[in-house]
């Protein structure tokens, strides 16, 4: 179940004195909620408003809030949004269909995806008209500001919010246009999301990376040194680079993730010379032919939960070095996703939840 919510707050940076003391004289935060969610813990009555204003706050019983009446809002001077997750990869969503610009600039998203004193997410994504016959337009501000080409978590996200928007229940499809091409997400009878991720992209230069191709102009099990440490890599592009590693060379036969330390190593893999767009980095575990576990680091938002385009280039990157097959469950922090890289079309295939977290507005 989802958690309905309406948040506002300024955009302006408060103090952290005034944060600790609930001094809260220059914001104000309102919370509708109707719906419960496993992810919180009120349970007693979920139809209640909270406002919290200078040093008070009041509780008020609300007897109903319809949830489609928040996508309505229209309030010049605000930006309405719905905050989603797949399997821990959150993401602000704005209704864009209007214009084929972002509503906020980069510097703005970087200030709502901040945890501690925005909305908190792995990054701003709009949906926007659909261009070059597609029916919408999908475009991504990261957590850091930097737009990448596209999202698996995300597109996810997006077309369960398209379907928000237009009302639309049971299944269906529709084609997305992204910085990585045609996307075409299909919501399934269960609520989950499938999406056609199109064709892997292997070919060095278009990754792109700098190491030398030396399998069919790819890069497979190729030797990368960080920081005087040599691993074994696979490049693969999902319309966005991906580092994949099993290991290092000369190391134990089968990578152990949790103990790795993502925040160290992540960074040199993104800003590696090898990387001239930089790159999303996963580091991977092989439980079986069919199953597999992976942690990542994403370029531009760090250490996320979940990283869908990433989980596709995990199988493509498998599949190259004949560790697993083409039907594959990855394990991520956040949660396992199904993937498959079809044979007859050379497509993956990406299956996984999106799940609403609450409605909100913030003035800009």
């Amino acid at each position: 179940m989802a958690i309905a919510a309406t948040i506002s707050f300024s955009l302006t940076t408060p103090s952290r004195r005034s944060l600790t003391s609930f001094n809260l004289l220059r914001s104000s935060v309102s919370l509708e909620l109707n719906t419960l969610s496993p992810k919180f813990s009120l349970r007693k009555n979920p139809k209640f408003h909270v406002s919290a204003a200078s040093s008070s706050m009041s509780v008020e019983a609300r007897e109903k809030i319809p949830q489609t009446s928040f996508l309505d809002r229209k309030e010049s001077g605000f930006l309405h949004f719905v905050k989603y997750h797949g399997l821990g990869n959150d993401f602000i969503l704005v209704d864009n269909r209007d214009s084929l610009e972002p509503k906020i600039t980069p510097e703005q998203a970087v200030k709502l995806c901040d945890r501690n004193f925005g909305i908190g997410a792995d990054g701003v994504i709009f949906a926007m008209p659909g261009t070059n016959g597609t029916d919408y337009t999908m475009r991504i501000f990261n957590s850091d500001g930097s737009e990448p080409e596209m999202c698996g978590n995300g597109v996810r996200c997006f077309a369960r919010f398209i379907a928000e928007l237009e009302n639309i229940h049971g299944r269906k499809s529709f084609t997305v246009h992204t910085g990585a091409g045609l996307i075409v997400p299909e919501i399934q009878d269960d609520g989950k999301v499938k999406v056609d991720m199109g064709e892997p992209i292997l070919k060095a230069l278009d990754v792109p990376t700098k190491l030398p191709a030396n399998k069919d102009q790819s890069v497979v099990k190729s030797e990368l040194d960080v920081d005087g440490v040599t691993w074994n890599v696979t490049c693969v592009s999902m319309g966005n680079p991906h580092c994949i590693t099993f290991g290092t060379k000369g190391g134990q036969q089968n990578l152990q993730v949790d103990e790795l330390n993502l925040s160290e190593i992540g960074p040199k893999f993104e800003h590696h010379d090898m990387f001239p767009a930089r790159t999303n980095t996963e580091f991977v575990q092989v439980y079986s032919p069919s199953h597999v576990k992976m942690r990542v680091w994403e370029r531009g938002a760090g250490a996320t939960l979940a990283c869908g385009t990433g989980a596709c280039a995990v199988v493509v990157a498998a599949v190259l070095e004949g560790r697993a097959g083409r039907n594959c469950t990855v394990d991520l922090p956040g949660g396992p996703l199904e993937i498959e890289w079809r044979e007859e079309d050379n497509h993956i295939y990406m299956t996984g939840p999106a799940e609403v977290v609450f409605y909100g507005s913030v003035p800009l």
